[in-house]
């Protein structure tokens, strides 16, 4: 388990000017911990209390409206920080988090990371970076559901992302924040507008300046 946290470690960008020094010392507060699909990694407004680390499986993070309906904020894949805005600012996490596999995170405590690393320039650059990264993909979040109709969201999530082709309607729709029965619709019009196409391996762009057309 302890070359297994190391090698974790060395895959994550914050910590690529570590030594192994530096990186034992790292390890040595950190923590891995195993979820089944479904299960939840922290609730909205729970305390955090460590750096969180996705090491494997998919993460999605989520916020439940007043309907008790899903809507999908974001998915993470390994290597990725979890919510560390909420870790620096001391702060409730804004939204829920569940996994949609089976995986694993590394936790790290922050307390003792604040003290022995967030000093050093390399790390405290790459963390802020992460934060710059999250808040322009909650800015584009912001925009495809605020300012873009059904249609023109779809057509700009799926020429920016085409490998949603191949996710399941249902999994689609949530980050849409559309129902599956609207999303087969909108798929419906792109077709007939033969911007997309279906063949037996699902659907696939047909003309993507056509897509683009309704977005921008």
């Amino acid at each position: 388990m302890s070359q297994y946290t190391i090698e974790c470690l060395k895959k994550v960008s914050f910590f690529e000017n570590l030594n192994d020094d530096e990186l034992n010392i790292l390890k040595s507060f950190s923590n891995i911990r195993s979820f089944s699909e479904g299960e939840i990694l922290f609730y909205e407004k729970d305390e955090p209390k460590c750096l969180t680390l996705l090491t494997d499986g998919m993460l999605k993070i989520y916020k439940t409206d007043p309907k008790n309906n899903e809507i999908v904020l974001h998915t993470f894949a390994p290597f990725s920080l979890i919510a560390e805005m909420a870790v620096l600012e001391g702060m409730a996490y804004p939204a829920s988090a569940a996994f949609l596999t089976d995986g694993k995170v590394l936790e790290i405590d922050f307390d003792r990371f604040k003290n022995e690393f967030l000093l050093n320039p390399s790390v405290t650059l790459n963390f802020f970076k992460s934060l710059s990264k999250k808040i322009k993909y909650l800015e584009s979040v912001i925009s495809l559901n605020i300012v873009l109709d059904s249609t023109a969201r779809l057509a700009k999530y799926i020429c920016e992302n085409e490998q949603a082709l191949n996710m399941k309607h249902k999994e689609l729709a949530q980050h849409l924040h559309m129902t599956p029965e609207t999303l087969s619709r909108m798929f419906k019009k792109l077709v007939t507008l033969d911007l997309v196409e279906k063949d037996t391996k699902g659907f696939r762009i047909k003309n993507r300046v056509g897509l683009e057309v309704l977005f921008e």
